[in-house]
């Protein structure tokens, strides 16, 4: 008799049961959110921070993101978390130009795996799904089974993302694969990735991941290249990392790429002192960031006013 590991492990590797199970476990937890005010995601936010959430007044970073998952319907926030369509919205914000310097050369968009023309890519370069976070295959050479990234990759085409999470901005996007070249840094290894927390257009602080897969360790820093504070549980240097020469224009893009929001984190690379844009992320963590301490979580979430239906707002 199959044990529940090789149950998991046999529905894992079948790609139509993989595809139906992931589907109806994560309409299963969405439709009993819907009908039971959301109780599922706010037991799960006490299992991993340990107090109740509190939507009625929202005080705390992790709080306030809980919020935005369930009250905030910019209509921005699809096309933004969608890693295809949200080069055209880089480009509206930040002109042609400028967004052509800063985008990350994209070699091919395909809602057909068995297209990918594998053989005229580019090495090194990383495929993921557009509608979706987390999820992603790096090829650095010609070592790669061209069957199991296109069976990976109907996998995730074929299955939802955002719904057990409540994450509302994941879950309409028309689902792609997107083919990118893989950046590097001097070393060969993923570059450190900047992420701007921006309120309002004002950046509060900035986390610096390094290291990615390996020792990993982040440092924090406030608008000014502080260093604040060390992410606890993870491996930091003694000391930070020398500010961007051209850390100012960072600041202006991240500024320009917040404008439409009341939070969002502005996700940039910073190669020999070539800016990248890497992402618009507004769920952090789904709202289940617990590498901070409590009085961190509070004390971020005062920098974050919420404004219900604030793009409504006329700024002028």
């Amino acid at each position: 008799m199959l044990n529940s590991k090789k149950i998991r492990e046999k529905i894992i590797d079948s790609q139509y049961l993989f595809i139906i199970f992931t589907n109806l476990r994560a309409y299963i937890v969405y439709y009993l959110n819907r009908i039971s005010n959301n109780e599922l995601e706010k037991r799960r936010f006490y299992k991993v921070l340990k107090y109740n959430v509190n939507l009625a007044n929202p005080q705390s970073f992790n709080e306030k993101i809980f919020w935005k998952k369930i009250y905030d319907r910019n209509p921005l926030l699809p096309i933004t978390v969608d890693k295809y369509a949200v080069r055209a919205h880089i480009k509206k914000v930040l002109g042609e130009e400028t967004a052509n310097d800063i985008l990350i050369p994209l070699l091919y968009i395909t809602d057909k795996p068995e297209a990918i023309p594998f053989e005229n890519l580019q090495i090194p370069y990383i495929i993921k799904p557009n509608h979706t976070s987390g999820r992603y295959i790096i090829i650095r050479n010609n070592d790669y089974n061209k069957r199991k990234i296109i069976i990976t990759c109907k996998k995730w085409l074929k299955t939802p993302f955002g719904l057990e999470k409540l994450e509302w901005a994941y879950q309409s996007i028309k689902r792609k694969i997107v083919i990118e070249k893989l950046l590097l840094d001097e070393e060969g290894n993923i570059p450190a990735d900047f992420k701007f927390d921006m309120f309002d257009s004002r950046c509060k602080r900035i986390r610096v991941v390094r290291n990615r897969g390996s020792n990993q360790s982040n440092l924090i820093y406030d608008s000014k290249w502080n260093l604040l504070l060390k992410i606890k549980g993870e491996q930091s240097p003694k000391f930070g990392i020398e500010k961007p020469k051209n850390f100012e224009i960072m600041i202006e893009i991240a500024e320009k790429l917040a404008a439409d929001f009341d939070h969002v984190r502005v996700d940039l690379y910073n190669i020999n002192g070539k800016i990248y844009f890497g992402e618009l992320t507004h769920y952090s963590q789904s709202g289940l960031i617990n590498r901070i301490s409590r009085n961190s979580d509070l004390e971020l979430g005062k920098a974050w006013t919420i404004k219900p239906e604030y793009w409504k707002i006329d700024k002028t």
